[in-house]
């Protein structure tokens, strides 16, 4: 009986709170918002960027469009910064070589947008053949790329 593992993206297989604080405050100071220090991500991120961008504006600017301005500066810079300070936790690029030898299904669902996700799983872990790489679409849906050997 073959097993299936699904791996979570950010805070799981990568630590990528440093570029998305970079990413955040570059949209922030864009539209004339006051930025935070890395450390404060640790407390904004969780539930998709949306959520993020939400938390990051001040009172009182805390609006849907205040949010999706933040956003249309945010993934272009994002799109291109999304690896700079990212990088696998210790030992999970072993781990996962060491689950695909094993000869377990693997997948990656995350809260990130797909082109993100894919981009990032592609980077990190070209050798490893995920069943499939789900990230969100617009609309809230997770947009599966299966067989993605991402």
């Amino acid at each position: 009986m073959k097993k299936l593992i699904i791996f979570d993206l950010d805070g799981t297989l990568l630590n990528t709170i440093a570029d998305l604080a970079q990413s955040t405050n570059h949209a922030l100071q864009a539209l004339g918002y006051p930025t935070h220090p890395e450390s404060a991500y640790n407390f904004m991120v969780g539930n998709g960027i949306n959520k993020l961008f939400e938390r990051a504006l001040p009172e009182g600017e805390k609006s849907e469009e205040n949010v999706l301005r933040v956003r249309k500066k945010f993934v272009p810079y994002y799109d291109v910064h999304n690896a700079d300070k990212s990088r696998p936790y210790p030992g999970i690029p072993e781990l996962l070589e060491q689950l695909q030898e094993k000869e377990m299904i693997l997948a990656v669902a995350s809260n990130k947008y797909q082109s993100a996700t894919v981009k990032l799983i592609s980077h990190y872990f070209p050798n490893i053949r995920f069943t499939a790489v789900f990230g969100q679409r617009e609309g809230g849906q997770r947009e599966a790329r299966p067989n993605s050997g991402a």
